[in-house]
């Protein structure tokens, strides 16, 4: 008999518009799923390289020195930065992430079959992802109501995290 493989976690895509409160939406959701038992694992897309070690201190001199993979070790951490040739894949860093319950990545607009939308209407009045690609949409404008999508207010995020709980977490084959 085989070695059961793991299933894997469920990723979630929380999009929208450059300031539209992405970020603020992923920090409240991450911290009450954190707070009901959940292991959460999140990415950031960014569209430049991001350095995120310290300039100067050991761990950036050893990258700089033409390390391809930077280790940092301490009691409450470990970090590893490799170099690579080219964006890995939502499924990727899905592996990537290890034991977790969900993966919740921010700012992948093409990417993810389970979207959720922030819109705020002091930002934009268009959504940047087509309806059927939504499962949600976090957002202050009473105008926007796509078909058979979620729709939470802008600072509701204990409905919106129980919405990610029912579908996501409680065993639902969702993304599967």
């Amino acid at each position: 008999m085989g070695v059961p493989v793991a299933s894997r976690p469920p990723l979630l895509s929380i999009v929208g518009k450059s300031d539209s409160g992405k970020t603020t939406v992923v920090e409240g959701l991450v911290r009450r799923l954190v707070d009901r038992g959940y292991r959460v694992a999140t990415c950031k897309n960014h569209k430049h390289d991001v350095d995120v070690d310290v300039p100067g201190k050991d761990s950036w001199r050893h990258a700089r020195a033409g390390a391809c993979v930077t280790m940092i070790s301490s009691p409450a951490q470990f970090v590893v930065m490799s170099r690579v040739e080219r964006e890995r894949t939502l499924e990727e860093i899905v592996e990537a992430a290890g034991d977790v319950d969900i993966v919740v990545s921010e700012g992948f607009k093409r990417a993810g079959k389970a979207r959720i939308e922030v819109s705020r209407l002091a930002r934009s009045d268009e959504l940047v992802s087509a309806e059927d690609d939504l499962i949600a949409l976090v957002t202050d404008n009473d105008d926007l109501h796509p078909k058979g999508v979620a729709r939470f207010a802008l600072d509701d995020l204990e409905a919106l995290t129980d919405f990610v709980q029912r579908t996501f977490l409680k065993g639902s084959s969702y993304g599967d």
